[in-house]
């Protein structure tokens, strides 16, 4: 099992982040990104959310750094790890721009996108943004096979029930002949919409039921499950507690862990990236090699 960040910072939804990440800044990301970059992390994370009403900011949170603007700047300081958006709310965009501009991401940080991408769920922000949102998931699933059809594609063509484009060109576009797609949700019609990408970044749902799922449903080689730890890992104060916890989302079926960390300074966070690291052996976690 390979093992990614949840980022710190870019997003804070409830119980909360750190104290020290009320007042961080690009720096502090930056300088985390290059250490998991360093110790061979298999991906950053960066969520989307344009304006979130202070009601839902209760259950949601109300701090949603733009990806976009944040992985450009990580990634002219890491040069390997993986840029994911987890997740891009794609009802939220016309295939093309995000073909356009993510595109350009993957450009300029060498083919290291991975798109993760969202029906989404919160009302009022489709309202605010002018996007459809009765039939957002059949939107999606059109949005989707539009983006699989023109990403990495100077010339992209598609013709769909909600989109339909040719004979223009899109330039720059994705440097990668294939970039992965992992699709969020919790839902059986999720991991239906996931199984034709390239995977699935479940939430809120019990271990148990995760791996129930997985059983019934013909996961093809090479599918990527993302599963996020539950709570923060101290692999400093408590390095079995951390690597128990890693275990048990192997154990339900994830290819990729999404960790985060107990922290109480971007250095202590940094650190605790260190010694994540040293449990690749005893726990069977997959990094790439140290620079």
């Amino acid at each position: 099992m390979r093992v990614g960040i949840v980022t710190p910072v870019v997003a804070q939804p409830p119980p909360g982040p750190a104290a020290w990440e009320l007042d961080a800044g690009i720096e502090d990301i930056a300088r985390i990104a290059e250490t998991a970059d360093r110790l061979g992390y298999h991906h950053l994370s960066c969520s989307e959310h344009v304006a979130v009403p202070v009601e839902a900011a209760e259950r949601r949170g109300g701090v949603y750094w733009d990806p976009l603007a944040t992985f450009g700047h990580i990634a002219a300081r890491t040069s390997r790890i993986r840029l994911a958006t987890h997740v891009l709310v794609v009802g939220y965009h016309h295939p093309l721009a995000i073909a356009k501009r993510y595109g350009t991401l993957d450009r300029v940080s060498g083919g290291r996108l991975t798109l993760g991408l969202g029906v989404g769920s919160l009302q009022e922000e489709f309202a605010l943004l002018g996007a459809p949102f009765a039939d957002r998931g059949a939107r999606a699933d059109d949005a989707i096979a539009a983006l699989r059809a023109s990403l990495s594609k100077r010339l992209p063509e598609y013709h769909g029930e909600y989109y339909d484009f040719a004979g223009l060109v899109v330039e720059p576009h994705a440097v990668q002949e294939r970039v992965p797609i992992w699709i969020g949700g919790r839902t059986a019609r999720s991991l239906r919409r996931a199984l034709d990408a390239d995977g699935w970044v479940p939430f809120g749902l019990p271990l148990g039921t995760l791996a129930a799922m997985l059983a019934d449903a013909d996961v093809p080689a090479g599918f990527d499950v993302v599963l996020g730890t539950p709570r923060p890992l101290d692999p400093i104060g408590d390095p079995d507690a951390a690597g128990a916890a890693l275990a048990e989302l192997r154990d339900a079926g994830a290819t990729i862990a999404g960790a985060r960390f107990a922290s109480t300074s971007p250095d202590h966070y940094r650190d605790q990236l260190a010694a994540l690291r040293e449990l690749a052996g005893p726990f069977e976690l997959t990094f790439g090699e140290v620079r």
